[in-house]
């Protein structure tokens, strides 16, 4: 028999023993359990989804890896490549990779009678994968792409269409300039859909539609292109990807072929995922200090309850029980007691993630947020890890306070009852 657990187990569970504990210092303990670990799986689970929602959408305007001309600046004016490429096939078998598709670009403008908006034209050919604009599709539908015949509809932000007033099924005019020409070249498109993202910075530049009319603005032959956008399975691997898919293009580099490079998703808007790693030190931060706030109230209410059991420990050393035994009993009590004040605080937490998953209690705004509602992760593997760390960190920090048993004279504490 472990006689400290059993010693421990009957002052948790036995009823009769409730009167020698000071309930209010402990259920004060307790609620800063609570509360902490609360806290902890709320803030992991906001931050974590808040990431994946604004990664997310930068990655469904301009995917994980683009190759593009080497000669190509920060513009999206990008020279011309061609599409038949030798390694392609070879990217397409490359592990880790989901789709490759090509894109081309042609900065413009849009205009009304009353405004004008500046706009990324971005083509794109029938197998293009549109499950992110489809998730984003507030309105309409989405252009339906051919291999034949050049399709004169868009697919426009509800920025854009707010700004301009226009809607699904009016027409828009937009004016394109090429180099060397002195009069801008026209297109009259029809509005298919609408998109909302609430990533106002792409939302108010991007308009989707047929590649083949960046093509004809462009004056290209239907086998230029302004690139590749290559989608992974795993964020994570980005960068092993990108330096194998560098790795093939150059390789596949002949002497009188344009020089391509890849750019990772990463690079190409580093201002956006900088600040989105910060948000991890945030993180660590709150983690730090709640799992400081719980030790600390633990420790308060184990002395509280040495204090409180001190014939008791007199007991235990007459009858000949070392101090480490004695302090085992105490420890084991303690554990008990953060196992409570920790349900307490699963319960509360999950409770306030699945609120927020299912109605949306808490809104944001998108302007300043990029999303309409606080986003929530609930992930299983999160909250045991929070559960794991926090009962480690508390029952360590109770080690030090728990010596306060070897001070304990046997003779004092039995004569002092």
């Amino acid at each position: 028999m472990n006689t400290e657990l059993f010693i421990s187990n009957r002052l948790f569970f036995d009823k009769s023993n409730q009167q020698f504990l000071s309930k209010k210092i402990i259920r004060i303990a307790l609620f800063g359990i609570a509360l902490g670990l609360a806290v902890m799986i709320v803030s992991v689970a906001v931050i974590t989804d808040f990431k994946s929602e604004i990664r997310n959408k930068v990655i469904g305007f301009g995917s994980h890896i683009q190759i593009i001309n080497y000669e190509s600046k920060n513009s999206y004016e990008i020279p011309p490549i061609s599409r038949n490429q030798p390694f392609t096939n070879d990217l397409k078998n490359l592990k880790g990779i989901e789709t490759i598709q090509v894109f081309a670009t042609k900065p413009g403008m849009i205009k009304t009678d009353e405004s004008i908006q500046g706009i990324i034209f971005k083509g794109v050919e029938p197998n293009y994968n549109w499950s992110f604009f489809q998730k984003n599709l507030v309105e309409g539908q989405l252009p339906l792409l051919n291999d034949t015949n050049r399709i004169n509809e868009i697919l426009l932000s509800e920025n854009i269409s707010r700004l301009l007033k226009i809607k699904t099924g009016d027409s828009a005019v937009l004016y394109f300039v090429n180099e060397n020409e002195v009069n801008p070249r026209m297109l009259q498109l029809k509005v298919c859909g609408i998109y909302r993202t609430s990533l106002e910075e792409f939302d108010n530049l991007f308009i989707i539609g047929d590649i083949k009319q960046v093509q004809r603005l462009n004056d290209w032959q239907n086998d230029k292109i302004s690139g590749f956008e290559i989608l992974v399975s795993d964020f994570k691997n980005l960068d092993f990807i990108e330096q194998e898919v560098r790795n093939r293009v150059v390789n596949y580099s002949g002497e009188n072929s344009e020089i391509l490079r890849t750019e990772s998703i990463t690079r190409q808007y580093p201002q956006i995922f900088d600040w989105l790693s910060i948000l991890d030190m945030n993180v660590w931060v709150i983690l730090f200090l709640m799992l400081l706030v719980a030790g600390f109230n633990m420790i308060s209410a184990l002395l509280v309850l040495i204090l409180e059991r001190s014939t008791m420990i007199g007991v235990l050393k007459a009858l000949g029980s070392p101090n480490w035994n004695i302090r085992k009993v105490f420890l084991y009590l303690s554990v008990f007691l953060t196992s409570r004040g920790m349900l307490w605080g699963n319960v509360i937490g999950i409770a306030i993630i699945l609120l927020q998953k299912f109605f949306h209690l808490i809104k944001l705004n998108p302007a300043t947020y990029y999303v309409d509602v606080v986003p929530v992760n609930f992930n299983i593997l999160h909250i045991l890890l929070l559960n794991i760390g926090c009962i480690v960190v508390t029952t360590l920090m109770l080690i030090i306070p728990s010596y306060l048993v070897s001070k304990i004279s046997p003779d004092k504490s039995i004569k002092f009852d």
